[in-house]
């Protein structure tokens, strides 16, 4: 059996370009819309979410600013963030240079609950 980390790495990088491709209404109306947020792992010694808070501080302006508009911290699979961001600050934090890489988040679903025979 594989392990678990190796399988959700698996699913991650199936699921990249699917969502790389899949644009948010809101976010072409010019509204908010959610991201994934790949940035450089944390420094040792230093708290993993605190760090990535800082990245999303230094582009939003505010540490505030920055709680409000983050979602979720990922930290076992990926180093990265997702974040619901307008597209103005989509694009500083896009220029932080810890950031390797954004995309729009997206929610894919099964189209059935039978694969390979096991339901």
């Amino acid at each position: 059996m594989k392990h678990p980390a190796s399988i959700s790495l698996v699913l991650v990088l199936v699921l990249l370009p699917l969502a790389a491709g899949t644009a948010s209404a809101a976010a072409t109306a010019g509204g908010a819309a959610n991201y994934l947020v790949y940035v450089d792992p944390h420094p040792p010694g230093v708290d993993c979410q605190k760090y990535q808070l800082g990245i999303l501080a230094a582009a939003l302006g505010g540490e505030e600013k920055a709680k409000a508009a983050m979602v979720y911290n990922y930290r076992n699979v990926m180093s990265g963030f997702s974040a619901r961001l307008t597209p103005s600050e989509l694009e500083a934090v896009k220029k932080q240079p810890q950031v390797n890489r954004v995309l729009p988040s997206a929610t894919l679903s099964l189209m059935s609950s039978n694969f390979d025979g096991v339901s």
